[in-house]
């Protein structure tokens, strides 16, 4: 073999060698630029009750049925409530006529009798007044006697009285009512109108509505059973927004930022990417190691990381194996935090 065979051979083996070496650099730093971990799907669930005692007449909904929030999902007995509404509000605009009528005031044709009453009655009290003096004048000589002065005597008190009576009905048809008057109409027709009120909301309470977007897990209660607010008629599961819950070593704290960017796969959809967030990173380890720390039980602390995904698709259940993937060459601003405001698009997950 030639002198200039072997300087090209030992050339091109060296290019070969330095190529793999910096592709091996470039996988392995490639490799150090991502986390990945391991967890489930979790998700939150609520059991909607009715808020009152009745029973259950109609459920509108089965298991798996998806809901959205302010839906009718169960309907309860409502006769009982619908009474007590119907009389609540009748009560109530009884006292509203009442304190319509304080408010109001006395009517002019009220105030034109009471004067009338009055002026009659002082033509009485003016009359039964002379005639008793005439009587007393006359008793001295004997012209009248003292029976004939006291009866004119009793009926001038009469008279006075009843014109005093008429006088002060006059005085009051003019004022009006007293204003403690209206301020206790006012607080009677108060109370009513808030009585009518809550028997309005109990009235309300007979419907059940999906307190949340979400999917119908269990159907707990059936028509006839009895229904309270400690009895719970569905379980629904919550699905927006989701998350995987994680575990990450103690060693890989620092990497995380809260709100970074995260991708989500599962194995039941190959291929499939969720794009996430990092919401929420426990401050607590998971369990306390013993002791005696080596460094390498140190390293076995594990923290609780939760990352929220949207489910656009419907594709992620509770329980499902999940692996998460952050990137950390994102930059700061890409690190920006994100929240479940993103689920309202495709931007959930492709």
């Amino acid at each position: 073999m030639s002198k200039r065979i072997r300087i090209f051979m030992a050339v091109f083996f060296a290019i070969l060698l330095i190529g793999g070496a910096v592709f091996y650099f470039l996988q392995n730093n490639a490799r150090t630029e991502k986390l990945t971990f391991y967890g489930n799907v979790d998700i939150r669930e609520v059991e909607a009750a009715l808020n009152d005692n009745g029973f259950v007449t109609k459920l509108l909904v089965q298991e798996g049925d998806q809901v959205h929030k302010g839906e009718l999902i169960a309907l309860m007995d409502d006769q009982r409530y619908a009474a007590s509404l119907a009389a609540a509000q009748a009560q109530a605009a009884n006292q509203k006529q009442i304190l319509a009528a304080l408010l109001a005031g006395t009517r002019p044709e009220q105030i034109v009798q009471a004067k009338a009453q009055m002026d009659a009655l002082a033509a009485v009290y003016q009359n039964d007044a002379a005639n008793y003096q005439r009587y007393a004048a006359l008793v001295p000589s004997s012209a009248a006697s003292r029976q004939q002065r006291d009866d004119a005597k009793a009926a001038y008190d009469n008279a006075k009285q009843n014109y005093e009576a008429a006088r002060q009905a006059y005085i009051l048809a003019v004022k009006g009512p007293r204003q403690e008057d209206i301020a206790a109409a006012q607080a009677a027709f108060d109370a009513a109108a808030a009585q009518a009120r809550l028997a309005a909301v109990e009235l309300a309470d007979t419907k059940l509505y999906a307190p949340a977007d979400g999917i119908i897990e269990e159907r707990i209660l059936e028509p006839g059973d009895m229904a309270s607010p400690q009895t719970p008629v569905y379980t629904i599961a919550l699905t927006n927004p989701l998350w995987v819950r994680a575990y990450v070593p103690e060693t890989s704290l620092g990497k995380i930022i809260p709100g970074m960017a995260a991708d989500i796969t599962t194995d039941s959809y190959p291929g499939k990417v969720y794009h996430g967030w990092v919401g929420y990173l426990s401050p607590t380890a998971e369990f306390t190691p013993k002791n005696v720390e080596t460094p390498d039980l140190r390293a076995e602390l594990v923290y609780q990381l939760r990352v929220y995904v949207c489910n656009a698709h419907n594709q992620l259940r509770l329980g499902m194996p999940a692996s998460v993937t952050l990137d950390l060459t994102h930059t700061a601003a890409a690190n920006a935090p994100r929240g479940p405001a993103v689920c309202g698009g495709d931007a959930a997950g492709n």
